[in-house]
């Protein structure tokens, strides 16, 4: 053969490859998807509960026990008469038939303990077994064939696998011979019984397995939402502490620093001016009533929590509403007394607020006149109040001054819940020291609706 000749049939033979190496490339990714797909779980494995292992026990010795007397009595001729199977293996003797008829069964029912932990493993066992029993004694590992293809369409999470390998269990019980002998009057060819009883009974048991995925689906659903249920209230509950803590520390902080301030005076004065002492204790005094006052509302409100509690503690609770911008001048009085000089502005109508933005302000001059008085002794403060065009603005300056002894005592919360409160109404606090010394606290708040903002 000459050198054209042999380059010639390698070009032939070489474009005769290029087509089916395609085609194979083609095959490999269908393949490797499909491969991809039986090895794919819907889910974990199953853990039954030891109640289900313990039935499942049960089931292997009551039924392994009955088909064990039948291969000893009937099953050991029918399998050396029988020329399929393991019959040809085992030469079909009277002792080989009944070991060979009695392994069958125990191949057979054996496995069935673990049909809920590994049930698609149990079905390819039972599946051996079927191919394994002559077609005569098909009766050995036929009930255990209905047991392993329900347990697998019902418990296991590979769905492509279980439903590849059923029809292999059908097609190695049914075979090619007369199968399972039901009943001599059976109206329907025996060969057809396997499968007149197996395909109904998978096909109820995947609809039983797709209700309780759906279900399983529901009680899931079920907790995520009871979850975020429970978020929620937690969220709110952290909401309403916070509320609360803000509202105690603006009724406390306040009066508690106005008694201390009085008490102290009181003490540096007792014995040269006995009358200022006993002003400054009567002061302290109306602080101490004012806070009481404020705190026996706030937990009153805090406790009425039913329709039914409200009658009977409206009676021994005092409803007064909470206070406002109309109430400031009583509270500059309290401030004044401790001897700082404050001076109040009004502009516009700020009385004829909305009371929630009314109590916001007056919680606002009320933190910024309590600073003024622990971190700017000797100080004098001016308070303005003005309703402009869609909001109303406070504003609370002071000349600046050394701290007192319970400037200490503070931590910042008070601005931080006066932020919080404002925030409610859209609102925004400001603070800054002056240039010229001193301090300002500026708070806007919209006096529209916020849907409309």
């Amino acid at each position: 053969m000459s050198a054209a000749v042999a380059h010639r049939l390698e070009d032939g033979v070489g474009r005769l490859k290029r087509p089916v190496l395609e085609g194979l490339g083609l095959l490999r990714h269908p393949l490797r998807d499909g491969g991809r797909l039986l090895r794919r779980p819907s889910g974990p494995l199953p853990r039954p509960a030891r109640r289900s292992l313990a039935f499942d026990g049960i089931l292997v010795v009551v039924c392994g026990f009955v088909m064990l007397s039948w291969a000893v009595d009937s099953g050991a001729d029918l399998v050396r008469d029988s020329n399929d199977g393991i019959a040809p293996l085992v030469r079909a003797t009277e002792t080989s038939s009944v070991i060979a008829a009695v392994a069958l069964s125990v191949l057979a029912w054996a496995p069935l303990v673990l049909r809920r932990r590994y049930p698609l493993a149990v079905l390819w066992i039972v599946t051996a077994a079927a191919v394994l029993t002559p077609h005569d004694a098909r009766r050995l590992v036929f009930y255990a064939c209905v047991v392993a293809a329900y347990s697998a369409a019902a418990y296991s999470p590979y769905r492509a696998a279980t439903l590849a390998s059923l029809p292999v269990l059908v097609l190695a019980v049914a075979g090619d011979s007369d199968g399972v002998m039901v009943s001599p009057s059976t109206p329907v060819p025996n060969q057809y019984v396997p499968l007149l009883v197996l395909v109904p009974l998978l096909m109820a048991t995947v609809g039983l397995r797709t209700w309780m995925l759906r279900a399983d689906e529901s009680r899931t659903r079920m907790s995520v939402l009871e979850r975020e249920r429970a978020e929620e209230l937690r969220r709110a509950a952290e909401l309403e502490r916070a509320r609360i803590a803000r509202e105690l520390h603006d009724v406390i902080t306040h009066n508690v620093s106005m008694m201390v301030i009085q008490t102290g005076a009181a003490r540096t004065v007792m014995e040269a001016a006995p009358d200022q002492a006993r002003e400054a204790l009567l002061a302290a005094e109306a602080g101490g009533r004012a806070a009481l006052a404020e705190l026996r509302h706030a937990f009153g409100l805090l406790t009425m929590e039913t329709d039914d509690d409200a009658p009977a503690l409206a009676a021994t609770v005092d409803l007064t509403p909470q206070p406002g911008l109309d109430q400031l001048e009583s509270l500059i009085a309290r401030v004044r007394q401790t001897g700082v000089p404050v001076t109040l502005h009004l502009t516009g109508a700020p009385n004829d607020v909305p009371a929630g933005v009314g109590l916001a302000a007056y919680r606002v001059v009320q933190e910024a006149l309590t600073n003024t008085v622990k971190h700017a002794s000797g100080a004098s403060a001016t308070v303005t109040v003005a309703q402009e065009t869609g909001r109303l603005r406070v504003e609370v300056t002071d000349t600046g001054g050394d701290p007192s002894a319970s400037a200490a005592t503070g931590n910042g919360r008070g601005l931080t819940g006066l932020r919080d409160r404002l925030a409610v109404y859209g609102g925004t606090l400001h603070t800054n020291r002056r240039l010229t010394g001193g301090y300002r606290v500026t708070a806007l708040i919209p006096l529209v609706p916020l849907e409309t903002v």
